[in-house]
């Protein structure tokens, strides 16, 4: 099929967006292809449509978990079939959705890069047809991308499995060294970017000085219509400030990894649909939501890196009507910022530490616990061994780095249930154990393909159906799967850690000390640069343009610091015109200071009597005391 008929029958548009169609028709030559599209630029169409076009199975890799599984459903809703394999799933779960992926109608295989890990995975792979890797969030292969992911590392052992299979890597952020380096990591067999300008000429960016954040915030959110997103640090933040726009009669909710996933969904939901008008988030939100009218995105303070904030900040204004992002800075964030860096790069005393406070909080023995995976309370950890967040946080990524542990994000997975038994087998147990015979056929009856994949379940449902509780329900699903009838997979909502190796001595944990010092390196250069975009009294376009390669950008015209200048050229202009009227009228006669300022046209009263003062101050205009005449007449 045509891909402009793909593109019509699935998706509904007539067109496709700037560079899509390129990439597109690269990605269909055959050819490794690097596409940079900002924040809301389609990024998904441009695999999504090539897979389509050819027979096979697309493999997308992505770091995002839940973008992953939105995508997947948005796919499905379009008649198109698409799994995804993230953390938290069982073997017989996975191994069944790679079978479907071989031998099924499924064209879209969603991973995340540390199921790529697993030579299980890989090997499957191999029996795959696959017509394209699509790789998601690509800066994260590039150490100097201000997101790098360890296991990224091994995305380019895909080539082996099927050699001739192009790959397309995508990301909204990157600057020249990185998008030399993805194309080096993934071994391109030629250079072949499509980059997107990262201007947007929509959207003014302000950046303003204030101790009073929330008085500013609540001035923007008052002036500007329309709906809007703030970022705040941290979660207790954002409880905050949703209750401090409430109490001034707007609508707003607030949204956090710790929000209970059903509650989650609700609220962003609310949002989208303009019930809630403002959303206040850490910045677990917002990545894959396509809300085409937000006008304001406020940053209550500078993120890690000016990368984050173009992503965060470019959710305004896809619409392409005009919008807001603006950064609410004081000298506090400046110590914040340097506070953290600080607690980032832990010693490696600290992290051996922290490793060996893992393996006594799982109560793992030394030579135990490779490839088990564990929810992790990052809380109740830190309380229980006395740490800071963020350096806990920090040690897990040095730790992944060096292979002996994968850190995920919080997921939120549905529970899920499987028939082990066959329909003989489940006969045979309804009449021997007769009291779960109507519990049995209710199931039966509710979920189809039971028998060959795990499909979701909610136990509250199940309950109001079958006329009980809903602990009763996991009980008798408990008892079920004790008798090997079915298998029963629980929600699932946290983190997780997944140790990689056999839990290891203090003595024989090896830390990759140049690794640290490279990234503490990195980050100081990300932090300085987040600094001057949020201290300087350059363009705030050009400043990001230039971050991101884009030299001799001219001035964007509306963010601050250009309506600065402008507002400055206008007074000094009106300046001008005012003391040229007023040296002619003078000129002609002596006038009365009413007679003067009444007479003058060009700017207000106050201008006009900051004019004669200069002027009198200068010695070129005196005063009679009765009129005003011009020195020397």
């Amino acid at each position: 099929m045509p891909i402009h008929q793909i593109l019509k029958q699935y998706w509904g548009y007539d067109s496709f967006r700037a560079l899509q169609e390129d990439i597109i028709l690269s990605v269909l030559e055959g050819r490794d292809t690097l596409a940079l599209l900002p924040t809301g630029g389609g990024k998904s169409i441009c695999f999504q449509v090539p897979a389509m076009a050819r027979e096979g199975i697309c493999i997308v890799v992505s770091p995002l978990i839940a973008l992953m599984k939105d995508q997947v459903a948005n796919l499905k809703r379009r008649g198109i079939e698409a799994v995804c394999i993230v953390s938290g799933m069982g073997k017989r779960e996975v191994d069944i959705l790679l079978d479907n992926c071989i031998y099924g109608k499924i064209k879209f295989l969603y991973l995340s890069p540390e199921r790529l890990l697993s030579e299980v995975v890989k090997e499957r792979i191999r029996y795959m047809p696959v017509n394209l890797f699509a790789i998601d969030e690509a800066h994260c292969i590039s150490q100097w991308g201000y997101d790098f992911r360890p296991p990224y590392l091994q995305l380019a052992s895909l080539r082996e499995l099927h050699p001739k299979v192009p790959f397309l890597a995508l990301t909204a952020t990157a600057t020249p060294p990185v998008i030399e380096d993805i194309q080096d990591k993934l071994s391109f067999k030629e250079r072949n970017v499509f980059k997107k300008s990262f201007k947007r000429d929509n959207i003014s960016y302000v950046v303003t000085q204030e101790e009073n954040k929330y008085k500013k915030l609540l001035s923007i959110a008052t002036s500007v219509k329309g709906c809007g997103i703030v970022y705040v640090r941290n979660r207790r933040e954002t409880q905050e400030v949703a209750r401090m726009l409430e109490a001034k009669g707007l609508t707003a909710s607030f949204y956090h990894a710790g929000v209970e996933a059903s509650e989650r969904a609700k609220r962003q939901k609310d949002w989208m649909e303009n019930k809630v008008r403002i959303i206040v988030a850490t910045n677990a939100f917002g990545m894959g939501i396509d809300k085409p009218d937000v006008r304001f995105v406020v940053h209550l303070g500078p993120p890690d890196s000016l990368e984050a904030y173009y992503q965060e900040a470019g959710r305004a204004g896809r619409d392409e009507q005009k919008a807001f992002a603006v950064l609410i800075y004081n000298s506090g964030d400046r110590k914040f910022l340097l506070d953290k860096f600080d607690q980032s790069f832990p010693e490696v005393e600290d992290i051996k530490l922290i490793y060996h406070h893992l393996g006594n909080y799982y109560q793992l023995a030394y030579g135990a616990g490779e490839g088990q995976v564990f929810d992790m309370d990052i809380g109740e950890f830190c309380t229980r061994f006395k740490l800071d967040a963020i350096t806990a946080l920090s040690a897990f990524k040095f730790l992944e780095h060096d292979e002996y542990l994968s850190f995920t994000e919080s997921v939120f997975l549905p529970s899920r249930i499987k028939m082990l038994a066959g329909a003989e087998e489940i006969y045979k147990f309804q009449i021997q154990y007769s009291q779960f015979d109507p519990f049995i056929k209710l199931l039966l009856r509710s979920y189809g393909g039971i028998f060959d994949q795990f499909v979701q379940i909610r136990e509250i449902e199940i309950a109001r159906r079958y006329g009980c509780r809903q602990e009763e329900v996991v009980t008798m699903l408990r008892k079920l799967e004790e008798h090997k009838v079915l298998s029963y997979l629980r929600q699932t909502d946290k983190p997780q850690i997944f140790f990689t190796r056999p839990r290891t001595d203090r003595v024989h944990l090896l830390i990759d000390q140049k690794y640290i010092a490279a990234r503490k390196t990195l980050m100081a250069q990300k932090i300085k640069a987040v600094l001057t975009y949020a201290e300087s009294a350059q363009c705030r376009s050009i400043s990001l343009l230039e971050y991101f390669g884009e030299l001799n950008a001219t001035p964007c015209g509306v963010c601050d610091i250009c309506l600065s200048e402008k507002k400055k050229r206008d007074k000094e202009n009106s300046e001008e015109k005012i003391e040229y009227e007023l040296l002619q009228l003078l000129a002609s006669r002596p006038m009365t200071l009413d007679e003067l300022i009444a007479t003058i046209q060009s700017g207000d009263e106050k201008q006009r009597l900051e004019v004669l003062r200069s002027l009198q101050d200068a010695g070129l205009v005196t005063s009679d005391g009765l009129h005003y005449l011009i020195a020397n007449q």
